[in-house]
This record gives C-alpha cells, structure tokens and sequence, in this order.
C-alpha cells in the first residue's frame, strides 16, 4: 500500500491537471486574452473567426503548467508539505505489515481466540489506514488542482497571443494519449509548448527552482507517455 500511495501521490499532478483541464474545455483558447474568466471551470466555449492564421498547432497543458518555473516551484511546495503525511503512512503501513506477518507465521500456533482477535486488530488496522491514504490523495489532488487552475488562468492569454502572432488558426490540447483525446498523432514542428512555458517563465518572473531529490521508492507513473508522439511526455521532476 505504501508503494501504491507514493505513486498515486505523484501522479497526481498529472491527473488532476488533466480533470481540471477537461472541465474547463476551452480556458485555454479564448477568443481575446481578456476573456479568460477567473474561474476556469465557467469559461465559455472559443469564438470562432477571430484569427486569420491558417496553421493548426499542438500544446502539452500540462507539460505547460508543470514544466513552468512557477508550476514546477508549487509542486515541489505541495510535495514537501506532504512528506509529514507520507512519512505517517508509511509507520502505518509498516505496522499493518507487520502484524500481517505475524498472522502468517503464527496462524497454525494460536488458539481461536487469539487468531481471532489479530485478524480483527489487522482488519481495523487496515480500514483505518485506506481511509488515511484516501483522504490524503483528496487532499493532495485538490491542492494540486488549485495550482494548476490558477496557472492556466494567467497562461491562456499568453497561448492565444502567442497563436495570433504566429499564424495558427487552431490550438489542439494533447495532455491525454489516444484514444482518450480526438489527437492521433501530431508532429514536433506544430508544438508550440516550450515556446509558451519559456515566455510564461519571462512573465511570471520566477526564477527555476533547484532540482528536486530523485525518490527511488516511488515508481514512475503509468499511462504518462503519448502513444505515436515524436516525444515522451512525463510530469516534471
């Protein structure tokens, strides 16, 4: 479980963005940089006819957000704040693992009552930490979620701007794989993500944030990769 939780906690910065996005459906393509709503998740739908560009463009949202200098600052913010938690459920865990052994080695020596008894203690245990290991990715994929909401309300102004004086006519979002997205496959040449993540970067004014200490015990997460793309896409360390 404690493997499980340490990769569900990261991969959540993944996850969540992605919800968020896909709720807000058009927040990053607004018509005018000053129709980009304070609440993404009101946006309305993007005004056709506005531009007269012709090119069709891919961006990475999330790369977008989370491979920002303030994106990957927050995060690393966010994930310090729960190695408290992370550490308690790890004791937890240990705990449960424990007994979970002892049962094992000792159900054939223990009279019934006292099997009975450790396997209740072991299941109380055990209810009691699924619960702390749910309460915690809430916790953490709502938080993440803010962050990611509140960077894409000042990134989308830049993305249109940024289409408007390039010549492209469309903006596709390729932050999920086929067939979760309409995007089979799309060519480097049409990314347009670092160039938004380094104009945001001028923006924003915030400096890169030291790298973060590799977790060897926590795995990378599944499913991050876009299938047919000239590149991996993975959340930033």
């Amino acid at each position: 479980m404690t493997s499980k939780f340490l990769r569900v906690l990261l991969a959540t910065a993944v996850t969540f963005a992605i919800s968020a996005l896909a709720q807000t459906g058009s927040a990053a393509t607004p018509s005018s940089p000053a129709a980009t709503p304070a609440n993404p998740s009101s946006a309305a739908p993007a005004t056709t006819g506005l531009s007269t560009g012709t090119k069709v463009g891919a961006i990475n949202i999330q790369e977008a957000i989370f491979g920002s200098n303030e994106g990957q600052r927050d995060l690393q913010g966010l994930q310090k704040k729960f190695e408290p938690k992370q550490n308690e459920l790890k004791g937890q865990n240990d705990e449960l693992e424990g007994l979970k052994k002892q049962l094992t080695a000792q159900q054939d020596k223990l009279n019934e009552e006292a099997l009975a008894t450790l396997k209740k203690q072991i299941e109380a245990k055990q209810k009691v930490f699924d619960r702390s290991v749910q309460d915690a990715q809430e916790d953490f994929g709502n938080q993440n979620q803010e962050i990611a909401t509140r960077i894409l309300q000042k990134m989308a102004p830049m993305i249109v701007k940024y289409s408007q004086e390039n010549g492209f006519g469309m903006i596709v979002d390729t932050s999920k794989p086929w067939p979760q997205s309409n995007v089979l496959w799309w060519g480097e040449a049409i990314d347009i993500t670092k160039a938004v993540v380094d104009g945001y970067n001028v923006q924003s004014g915030v400096a890169a944030p030291a790298a973060a200490a590799p977790k060897p015990a926590a795995p990378k997460p599944a499913g991050t990769a876009k299938p047919a793309a000239p590149k991996p896409t993975e959340p930033p360390k």
